[in-house]
Parts: structure tokens; C-alpha cells; sequence
């Protein structure tokens, strides 16, 4: 595996019975480039996601993540190493403020658990306090990047559909990954929201961190994808730059052609 290929993944077979959702799926990321996964519904793209991160265990297959074999660690595990995601169920604490669902993010970061600060935020020691600012500064700086300035206090319960997006976002970008996993980012949004998003994933994939998406906008996906994977029925049918993804015929059959959109 070179440098360069920091996700690599090998025969990634997940069966819920006797259903195979996934068979033997096959792909890599290159840092740095915007990856994308796309197919209809029911293709195993959200499964994939889940496997990738430990939320459900994997078959058979292989996951390796800048060298290291990550499968059968648990989900905070992965998280630590560098890969945050979204999901395609928005899942924020609604009765927590914007900032609050940011600095949870920042938390599980910071290695700031309430199970080893409590003596500290009891007794508001100096130590605590210095940490709980960071956390608070990096929590305002990152909602300033996703464009939700100025809406710190709001409950995020009381967010615009896009906006919560957003800040789903930024809490998945308080853990300071390497890899953001983005499952149907686009889902519900108008055009002009699409478009702020789209600028927003080339910003993060500028701040170092590489983009990995599920999405089926495919303006989305043909307009910001360097690679894109296409699943069908648990299986992997194309891989290529969105060129080659438009007119692959499997694909127009699969998917593309049932898109009106191609």
C-alpha cells in the first residue's frame, strides 16, 4: 500500500442471515481526493459506512486505515484514529444548544470524559478550565467554517434542514479526523444550499481532511467526486472519475438511467 492510499479495503462481505448485503467490495482512498459511493437504494452504501466504522461487525474482508487493520475495533476506537462520519439520519442532541453538539465532538477528542474530569469540574480547577475554553474557542471557530456563525445558542432542535446538516458536520470535523465520511450530505437540500455545500466539502478537503460520500445528487457527486464506486445489490459494478462513471453502461442500466439526471 503506497502512502497515498490511506484506506484500503479488501473482500468486505457483510451477511444479515441470509441476506449478503455486501460481497466482497473491493476499493481504496487516496488522501486528499474526494471519494464517492453511490447506487440505489438498497445497495448496501449506508452498510458499508457502518462496517467501516465499527457500528456493525463485518463478515469477512479487510480494513485497513493508514497501516493499521482496523476491524473489530469498537466504533470509539476508529473514531480516535482519524475517521468521524455523518449519518443519513440527522442525529443531533436536540435539547443541546449549537455549540454544545460541537464541543461534544471536541470531548471525545480531547480525551475530556466527564468519568475523568468530574473531581475537576466540581472544584472548577485551574486545569479544567483552561481545557474547557479550548474546547469552547475550537467549538466557535468550526461552526464559523461551516457557516453557522452567529448561531451558537440557538437549540439545535430549532435549526433550518440544511443548517442542521451543517452542524452535523462540524461536530464530525471536532474530532479532528483524517477521513469524513459523509452519508447523503445533500439529502433535503435546496439548490442554493447544495451548492454552499459542495464549496464547504472542497474547504475541508483544503484543510487537509479527505471527504468520503454517500450521495445520490449527482450534481453533487459528478461535481466535486475524483472517484466514485458504484454498488449494486451488496456489489461493487464500476469504479472511475465521474467521466467514466457517466457513460459505463452498467452503471446507466444500475442506476444512472433510473436517475433522469445522468
Amino acid at each position: 500500500m503506497t502512502p497515498q492510499l490511506f484506506l484500503r479495503i479488501e473482500g468486505l462481505t457483510k451477511s444479515f442471515g441470509g441476506l449478503t448485503a455486501l460481497e466482497g467490495v473491493t476499493l481504496s482512498v487516496e488522501r486528499g481526493k474526494v471519494a464517492s459511493l453511490i447506487g440505489p437504494n438498497g445497495a448496501g452504501k449506508t452498510t458499508f459506512f457502518n462496517c467501516l466504522t465499527g457500528v456493525i461487525p463485518l463478515s469477512c474482508g479487510v480494513i485497513q486505515f493508514c497501516g493499521e487493520n482496523v476491524v473489530g475495533l469498537p466504533s470509539h476506537k476508529i473514531a480516535r484514529r482519524g475517521i468521524a462520519r455523518t449519518f443519513q439520519n440527522i442525529r443531533l442532541f436536540s435539547e443541546m444548544t449549537v455549540l454544545e453538539n460541537v464541543m461534544v465532538g471536541r470531548y471525545v477528542k480531547s480525551a475530556h470524559p466527564a468519568a475523568r474530569t468530574m473531581i475537576g469540574a466540581l472544584l472548577q480547577d485551574r486545569g479544567f478550565i483552561v481545557k474547557e475554553k479550548a474546547i469552547r474557542e475550537e467549538a466557535e471557530r468550526l461552526l464559523d467554517f461551516v457557516g453557522l456563525k452567529g448561531k451558537n445558542h440557538f437549540p439545535s432542535r430549532s435549526l433550518a434542514y440544511g443548517d442542521q446538516r451543517r452542524l452535523e458536520i462540524a461536530r464530525a470535523l471536532a474530532l479532528e479526523p483524517i477521513l469524513l465520511l459523509l452519508d447523503e450530505p445533500a439529502a433535503g437540500m435546496n439548490p442554493r444550499e447544495t451548492e454552499a455545500l459542495m464549496e464547504l466539502i472542497g474547504q475541508i478537503r483544503d484543510r487537509g481532511v479527505t471527504p468520503f460520500l454517500i450521495e445520490h445528487n449527482m450534481k453533487v457527486v459528478m461535481g466535486i467526486s475524483d472517484r466514485i464506486t458504484v454498488l449494486d445489490h451488496g456489489v461493487k459494478i464500476a469504479e472511475g472519475t465521474a467521466r467514466e462513471i457517466k457513460e459505463n453502461a452498467m452503471v446507466i442500466e444500475a442506476y444512472l438511467g433510473k436517475q433522469g439526471s445522468a
